[in-house]
């Protein structure tokens, strides 16, 4: 097996974009293992992400997170990863991810994410004005998401079946596109 093809499927974006609906479906497809990095954080801390933002802030989440990404990258199992929205953040989980799978970048207008998430009580960075919340961790999150995804996929007014589709079809697109550079 070659290295393109040992290669993970890896889902980034905002919260709502559809990264574990999608991961799921696309492993079922590839049948693969899925995984999402935020079940990761909390399996290991045996606390809810709301909970360690209480105790250890933002800061210590993302540390826990960093630890998590390095571990699902390293699986020598290709699998489907749903990425924390704020993982690509980070300069190193941005390499990991880029080096150990084909990263696909989920995308949705702000305001369509905060009407997908609309009622969710798990996630602390949306706390009071999700919208508000969503525009600004857009701009503040583009650029890393950006530097990461290889390809990107929008994903308003589709189905999540859809949007599987749509991935595949770049994540063996990019495949392809990387054996022929090896050879």
């Amino acid at each position: 097996m070659s290295a393109a093809t040992r290669r993970h499927l890896v889902l980034v974006g905002l919260m709502g974009a559809g990264k574990t609906t999608v991961g799921r479906v696309c492993a079922e497809r590839l049948a693969r293992p899925f995984t999402d990095t935020d079940d990761v954080v909390v399996a290991a801390a045996g606390a809810s992400v709301a909970d360690i933002f209480a105790a250890e802030g933002e800061p210590g989440f993302r540390a826990r997170e960093r630890l998590a990404v390095a571990d699902v990258c390293a699986s020598p199992t290709p699998l489907v990863i749903a990425c924390g929205g704020g993982a690509p953040l980070d300069p190193d989980n941005r390499r990991l991810l880029h080096e150990h799978g084909v990263v696909v970048w989920l995308e949705a207008p702000p305001r369509v994410l905060a009407a997908r998430v609309a009622g969710s009580d798990d996630r602390p960075l949306l706390a009071g004005d999700a919208p508000g919340a969503l525009e600004r961790l857009h701009a503040l999150r583009e650029p890393a998401y950006a530097a990461v995804a290889h390809v990107r996929v929008d994903t308003d007014g589709c189905t999540p079946d859809d949007v599987a589709t749509r991935v595949l079809e770049q994540y063996e697109a990019q495949r392809h596109a990387d054996q022929r550079s090896v050879s």
